[in-house]
């Protein structure tokens, strides 16, 4: 009897002491993920039920320190009578972002997603099981299709319940409370929908936050609210938003070489520096600059490039040439910057005589297509291109688990509009190229970028053939 008094008395010690452990919750990121936004709601308009609301939202973010990349797309939309829309080729809604220690996000390039902001956020101070605390959060929305997202604001109360492990990794368990409220009287998003007039509603979460990096894992939310607009319209909204973070697969950067080895599309000096990245760990928490040295490494003539800068440096510094002033002329500038830009730009237009060109990037590892010829103003590929493609096809045939992002790019034309529809057209052309040499179309992730991203000196025909390219990344 009183062998278990004594044992009952230690675990209640030690409850007693893990209860009362203090935690400082914060988000430290640091690796490139995906993030899914999973919807499955009843939809009902003026009380009546007209379907169901079944859409994924898929993203792929890269870490560049505190600033976060994303390319987001819907992979699936509505779904009534077992109809459901076929897999595709996506295409990329881009977002920046930056997130604070604490879980705050700001968005820096902002086009509806991720929808979910600043959620969840930290407390400040030390906290315990049990405890509580209030943050403010944002929620896009878009509940129409209307192509024009409403930004509302939430007042979440957290509190930490418990800790878990979840797909292998260790959590903490959170609960959050929000009622939606947004109206004349309450808030209003001038910037959002203007027929938009009230929205109501409750929300109560768990989620799931991975005790190393801060992201919630898993968030399962249950939602219940009403849109009213200014024609009378109220549409309600009931069900489940589910939010998932999931980890790229690791790609196997061996087959990649030797994939590349084949097809003659790296030098010697490149395999080894790919190699050497590969035998390094897959840096789930490393910082975004040892891949820029990698990047730099692998760009094509970095070194000529350094010599080119340092020799046109020294030739601008006093007394590198017999001169009394203790300055460098404006003309030495001139001339040295110069210098270095034709180096530069002839670096990109030698580099295009390579079938295919690969970098390591923030993102993975990257493929271009150079000076891709396609008929003028067109996506449609001249004749000849087959080999290249051919050659691209086979390289990603060795990751068939990876996601690939496809970017078009055009040289600059001064029709900026023109530039971004057309390499989006050219981005599209390619991962449907490559579906048809067995890539499944669901793999890509397409994006314009015009002439946003040149590589070499648009004023001449050679530094234009350049920019016209089609860059692949497989995403890591």
């Amino acid at each position: 009897m009183k062998k278990n008094c004594f044992s009952f008395l230690i675990l209640f010690f030690l409850n007693f002491l893990f209860w009362g452990q203090e935690i400082q919750f914060r988000y430290n990121g640091g690796r490139n993920y995906t993030l899914v936004e999973r919807t499955d709601l009843r939809r009902y308009e003026n009380n009546r039920y007209v379907g169901l609301l079944s859409r994924e939202i898929r993203s792929f973010i890269s870490n560049y320190g505190d600033l976060y990349e994303g390319s987001f797309y819907v992979s699936q939309d509505t779904v009534r009578a077992s109809l459901s829309v076929a897999d595709q080729i996506h295409d990329s809604i881009p977002s920046k972002f930056r997130i604070s220690d604490d879980g705050k996000l700001t968005m820096i390039e902002d086009y509806g997603y991720p929808t979910f902001r600043s959620f969840p956020a930290f407390s400040a101070n030390r906290i315990k099981h049990g405890d509580s605390w209030q943050a403010k959060a944002e929620r896009a929305v878009d509940p129409l299709n209307k192509g024009i997202v409403t930004k509302i604001p939430m007042y979440v109360q957290y509190t930490y319940t418990g800790d878990e492990n979840v797909r292998g990794e260790d959590v903490y368990v959170l609960t959050a409370k929000w009622a939606t409220r947004y109206g004349q009287n309450i808030y209003m998003d001038f910037g959002g929908d203007k027929e938009l007039k009230q929205a109501m509603g409750s929300h109560n979460a768990t989620m799931y936050v991975s005790k190393v990096t801060g992201n919630a894992i898993v968030v399962r939310d249950s939602v219940d609210e009403t849109f009213v607009y200014n024609d009378g319209k109220a549409v309600t909204f009931k069900g489940t938003i589910s939010l998932f973070t999931e980890y790229p697969p690791a790609v196997d950067r061996s087959k990649i070489i030797r994939a590349l080895q084949r097809v003659a599309a790296i030098d010697g000096d490149e395999a080894k520096l790919l190699a050497q990245v590969a035998t390094k760990t897959d840096g789930a928490q490393s910082k975004a600059g040892s891949k820029d040295a990698d990047v730099a490494k692998l760009s094509s003539g970095a070194q000529s490039s350094r010599d080119a800068r340092s020799t046109a440096y020294s030739q601008s510094k006093p007394g590198s040439q017999k001169s009394a002033s203790s300055k460098p002329s404006a003309e030495s500038i001139s001339k040295a910057v110069a210098a270095v830009s034709k180096s530069l730009s002839d670096q990109a237009i030698a580099a295009a005589s390579k079938p295919i060109k690969v970098e390591n990037t923030t993102a993975g590892i990257r493929l271009t297509i150079q000076n891709l010829q396609f008929k003028p103003d067109s996506a449609e590929l001249v004749s000849g291109e087959s080999s290249r493609l051919d050659q691209i096809a086979s390289v990603l045939r060795e990751v068939p688990e990876s996601q690939f992002l496809v970017e078009g790019h055009t040289a600059a034309t001064g029709n900026e509009t023109g530039e971004m529809r057309l390499s989006a057209l050219r981005a599209h052309k390619i991962a449907k190229e490559l579906s048809k040499r067995g890539i499944p179309q669901e793999k890509f992730i397409c994006k314009g970028s015009g002439a946003h991203k040149p590589v070499a000196d648009n004023s001449t025909p050679a530094g234009k053939a350049v920019n016209r390219r089609v860059e692949i990344t497989i995403l890591e």
